[in-house]
């Protein structure tokens, strides 16, 4: 394995946990976006721009999810 793979295996894996652990804290909500901006930049420098393209956006929703949280709206 490459370490272009692993990278992309590791923020794989931090969205995967991040998310599975939502419901307890607002905090992962703030590290699944985090994983997805990781998992973006992995998507773009493996050369796959369209699922670069989806996760900023992903990581952009889970950013807007997390401070709607944080204020109490969510």
């Amino acid at each position: 394995m490459d370490g272009l793979t692993l990278f992309g295996l590791f923020a794989v894996t931090a969205m995967l946990v991040s998310y599975a652990l939502e419901d307890r804290s607002r905090w992962f909500i703030l590290a699944f976006s985090a994983a997805c901006a990781l998992g973006s930049i992995y998507g773009f420098l493996q050369g796959a721009w369209p699922f670069g393209l989806v996760e900023a956006i992903w990581a952009i929703v889970a950013l807007r999810r997390w401070s709607l949280r944080q204020r109490g709206i969510a």
